[in-house]
């Protein structure tokens, strides 16, 4: 109805009103104590493969005003600039000159694009101006997300239901893993990088690398690739799966695409280290050794994922008290049975539908706290 509308147009004016109060009394929330707010920025492990320059190639020169924009933009980044603005008519090389200012100040690059189909299109662009370096695609990998909702009228839960684009996730685990492998990292994003993803602690924590000549147990390489969220197909043999055949152990890194490696063993020593086509099977290489990367951001170490249970189990009690005191037994009812049957899952697996829910806790981090991002 109309007083309807009014009254939703009304409440959204305050809003804006109350956030616009709270920023002229408070200040800029990115300035705090006269110091500019930065992102959590953890210590990373050491990068296998660093120490790659990053170059161009391209058969084109800088030409009109194109030198004179790189040279301010590069000299902008040595002053520590936090903005600096290119402007110019479409087809005027803006692409081509911020390559050049990627390669000038040899630093990795996130470039945010408005939508999908922009950023897949810089993506094609950057990958032919850098055929040699890491340029990697971070958007979105949803094909279909529909969110849990719950109609009191008719007393319906509707769950949460999504179609993941393979492939983009698959592009998405490419990133991360270049993030803290490499030094040459371009990485062409959507505004995907600034919602929450698993944190980077945790994520690395539950990374482990062999070698050739390694001694480990079959049993606990078989149970560290379980918490890793990989899934054992001795049939299907997919991205982020693995299979056992006697002595030889082949698994489907989460970041490859047509790639996997083939662990020989001769006892509990590791023999060798295949690269092999998974659907040929036909071998591509010898490695010395693999760093294997978890098919999952939201993995979490047992400790820290056994105390995240326990202070879910925290608030879950206190929350139903609140709601058995207002009367809402309907809802209290309803939240009890899907906390404790994720909380199974998350004892039973490691991991449940809908687990960046429970986000805050397996990062452990305080409410109000950011979210851990691309960023970090």
């Amino acid at each position: 109805s109309l007083e309807d509308a009014e009254q939703v147009s009304s409440s959204g004016v305050t809003a804006t009103v109350a956030a616009l109060s709270a920023l002229i009394e408070s200040g800029n929330p990115l300035h705090k104590d006269g110091q500019l707010w930065t992102p959590h920025r953890p210590a990373r492990p050491e990068k296998s493969e660093g120490g790659i320059a990053i170059k161009m190639v391209s058969d084109f020169e800088p030409a009109g005003d194109q030198p004179t924009a790189i040279k301010d933009l590069v000299e902008g980044v040595d002053r520590h600039d936090r903005t600096q603005v290119l402007l110019g008519v479409t087809g005027s090389g803006k692409t081509f000159t911020m390559a050049k200012v990627i390669e000038e100040t040899q630093r990795p690059a996130l470039i945010l694009a408005p939508n999908k189909t922009l950023a897949a299109q810089l993506y094609a662009e950057f990958k032919k101006f850098f055929p040699e370096n890491a340029v990697e695609y971070f958007v979105s990998y949803y094909d279909y997300y529909q969110p849990e909702a719950y109609v009191p009228r008719t007393d319906t839960y509707i769950e949460k239901e999504s179609s993941i684009n393979e492939q983009i996730d698959r592009m998405r685990h490419s990133a991360t893993r270049s993030l803290l492998e490499r030094d040459d990292v371009i990485i062409v994003a959507s505004v995907s990088c600034i919602y929450g993803i698993g944190s980077v602690e945790t994520y690395t924590a539950m990374t482990f690398q062999m070698q050739v000549g390694d001694r480990l147990d079959q049993r606990s390489l078989l149970a560290d690739l379980v918490a890793q969220q990989y899934k054992r197909q001795d049939i299907n043999f997919v991205r982020g799966s693995f299979r056992v055949r006697g002595d030889t152990i082949e698994i489907f890194p989460a970041h490859l695409e047509d790639r996997a490696w083939r662990i020989s063993m001769f006892g509990d020593e590791i023999e060798s280290i295949t690269e092999f086509d998974p659907l040929t099977g036909q071998k591509t290489g010898e490695l010395k050794s693999v760093k294997i990367y978890a098919n999952s951001h939201y993995v979490t170490p047992r400790p820290t994922l056994n105390q995240a249970i326990k202070s879910i189990k925290e608030e879950l009690k206190h929350r139903l008290q609140e709601l058995e005191k207002a009367g809402r037994l309907l809802e209290a009812q309803r939240l009890e049975q899907r906390t404790r049957f994720d909380l199974e899952m998350l004892e039973a697996t490691g991991s449940c539908a809908g687990i960046e829910n429970y986000s805050r806790y397996l990062t452990g981090r305080q409410p109000g706290d950011p979210p851990p991002t691309l960023f970090e």
